[in-house]
């Protein structure tokens, strides 16, 4: 037996989502966070950290620089960066800037055209390309659809530094109390990595890879792939949909407009769907049949609008158990929550928004849309089961922190967003454990401590139930136990 003396023994956390894959390329770009996360405030900021990269590693001239992470809303300019900003530090180098929300990015003169955008390049269905005042070159800013391409002009990194990258990664998820992680958009590349990776017994927390839709097909007819079952640590555990952008970045599909300006949006934008509404019901239909799980990437409530109807379309209903998850569902309306019930549909929610970007919502939507992002305790009071995340990178894996603002929903200001959707800490312990297991279907393995579970724990240095919702970001992970096994120990 162990005296845990005074400290508190958990269920392992379990990530609803997250992306791990991306952790393995963090280590080669520049992190141009604002605080809490980095110290960029201002654009000369952001270019001094990206300078610093370039410096260190002594890049060569024609390499890419990357820096990941920037938000608009918290430089002192309040505006995006543009290639007039970058192109002076950085004249013989393409330079990729990526947004917050991991949904497009920034390029400098020498990116652009590498990537083939200039005057003449159309803005596709779905995508942003921002121009400057003549209305006609390309600023530098792309996002969504837009956006995708320009990832695939970027050098891999070798697969033996992604290999080696793994454990720092795992890690990571670890000293935060994770035993389950995920990857929430998983490439080809990144698929056939993860089966290496399990293969050499690389892995040793659970992982959930959501194959992405782009490559639907290939994954679902080829026998690597068995869904929703583990080999070892690793589970492919069903496809993953993005059929919006981010609220924050203005790209997320709304019924109603944007209020204000940004991105050079015109009036009257209510951003657009990745893909027209009967092609995506089409594609989820052909997923459902397969007999695999599906994930849906909505924030705006027109693109919620969207999953609702490719679940029903597939005939899909509660007493199935097919237990589709909305991934994020930041904007429901009160109206889908009755028709996610029915469906027998998840939300996996992201209430560190209302710190991170609350008071940029409430600019964008108003105070009554922006009081109902992640309505935790209106889905509660529907019956249904959800999970809350972090969207790691995009926030930090800090399990606390994701529990205080599902507790308190303070903004950066110290506004308060939508009061009356803050639930109790138990409610928040739940989405980050049994309700991210029932997610998975790991309800009856993981997510709590009793008999016939997996010894999967996470050790605190206090009870998070006996202090105050204030208190939460204060607790510390002293170790995290993988079945039985410690993987993690406080130094």
């Amino acid at each position: 037996p162990i005296d845990l003396a005074g400290r508190a023994m958990l269920p392992g956390f379990v990530d609803a989502h997250s992306h791990i894959t991306f952790a393995l390329g963090m280590v080669g770009q520049a992190n141009v966070s604002s605080p809490p996360v980095g110290d960029v405030t201002d654009i000369p900021s952001l270019v001094a950290a990206l300078r610093e990269l370039r410096d260190r590693r002594e890049t060569p001239r024609g390499e890419w620089i990357i820096g990941w992470g920037y938000d608009p809303q918290q430089l002192a300019e309040q505006r995006h960066p543009t290639r007039l900003d970058l192109d002076p530090a950085f004249p013989d180098h393409p330079v990729m800037v990526v947004h917050v929300s991991g949904h497009g990015a920034v390029l400098n003169s020498r990116a652009l055209e590498l990537a083939g955008i200039g005057r003449a390049t159309p803005t596709p269905p779905g995508g942003v390309i921002a121009r400057l005042d003549d209305g006609a070159q390309p600023a530098g800013l792309l996002m969504e659809t837009a956006y995708a391409p320009v990832q695939a002009l970027l050098p891999p990194p070798s697969n033996d530094d992604r290999l080696a990258a793994l454990d720092a990664a795992q890690q990571m998820y670890a000293a935060n109390g994770y035993t389950h992680a995920q990857d929430g958009h998983t490439t080809l590349a990144d698929a056939a990595l993860l089966l290496q990776a399990n293969r050499g017994g690389l892995l040793y927390l659970d992982i959930a890879a959501l194959p992405s839709f782009m490559s639907a097909r290939e994954f679902l007819a080829d026998p690597s792939y068995r869904f929703g079952e583990y080999d070892g640590h690793l589970k492919f555990q069903g496809i993953k949909f993005v059929q919006d952008g981010s609220p924050q970045g203005r790209t997320a599909y709304m019924t109603a407009p944007y209020l204000g300006s940004g991105n050079g949006d015109a009036p009257g934008w209510r951003g657009e769907p990745i893909q027209p509404r009967e092609r995506f019901v089409r594609q989820v239909r052909h997923v459902f049949d397969a007999g695999v799980q599906i994930f849906v990437h909505a924030n705006g409530d027109a693109a919620i609008d969207d999953a609702i109807a490719a679940v029903r379309a597939a005939g899909v209903t509660a007493r199935d158990d097919r237990r589709p998850v909305v991934v994020h569902s930041q904007f429901q309306r009160p109206d889908h929550l009755s028709e996610y019930a029915a469906l027998g549909m998840s939300s996996s929610y992201f209430t560190n928004h209302c710190y991170f970007w609350g008071d940029v919502h409430m600019a964008n939507m108003g105070a009554d849309r922006a009081a109902f992002i992640s309505p935790l305790r209106a889905a509660r009071e529907h019956g249904i089961t959800f999970s809350n995340h972090t969207d790691f990178n995009v926030t930090p894996l800090d399990p606390f922190f994701t529990l205080w603002t599902a507790t308190n929903r303070q903004s950066r200001s110290g506004a308060t967003i939508g009061e009356a959707q803050a639930v109790d800490i138990y409610t928040a312990l739940q989405a980050i454990t049994t309700g991210a297991a029932w997610q998975m279907f790991e309800e009856r393995r993981k997510g709590a401590i009793r008999k016939g579970m997996l010894a999967d724990f996470v050790i605190l240095d206090r009870d998070p139930l006996t202090g105050r919702a204030d208190d939460l970001r204060g607790l510390r992970v002293l170790e995290t136990i993988k079945q039985g096994r410690t993987v993690y120990r406080a130094s």
